[in-house]
């Protein structure tokens, strides 16, 4: 017995080649997410160039563009995490004469 025969025995209703493809594949509902993945894609360029923008701005405004993505790394975090490593920083700068 085939997969699609399978299926419509399971489902007890026939889907027809158009609806599943080769293999017994939802061909509407892949190409759906398929496309979706390819829109995002498209949408995640596009933001890394804006962002990629932004930075240059800060950079001919003066602004160290290192410190900001540090910043932005520090503000992702949470806050009790980032006090302990600026604890021990802080000790290990001391420990050596810093």
């Amino acid at each position: 017995m085939s997969n699609s025969t399978l299926e419509a025995t399971k489902s007890g209703t026939k889907k027809s080649d158009a609806e599943t493809g080769a293999g017994g594949i939802a061909v509407d509902r892949l190409r759906s997410l398929v496309e979706r993945i390819e829109r995002l894609e498209e949408e995640r360029k596009a933001l890394g160039s804006d962002i990629k923008d932004i930075y240059a701005e800060a950079k001919s405004a003066g602004f160290d563009v290192v410190v900001i993505r540090q910043l932005i790394k520090i503000r992702k975090r949470e806050p009790a995490e980032v006090e302990e490593e600026e604890t021990l920083l802080d000790i290990y700068r001391r420990a050596l004469g810093m």
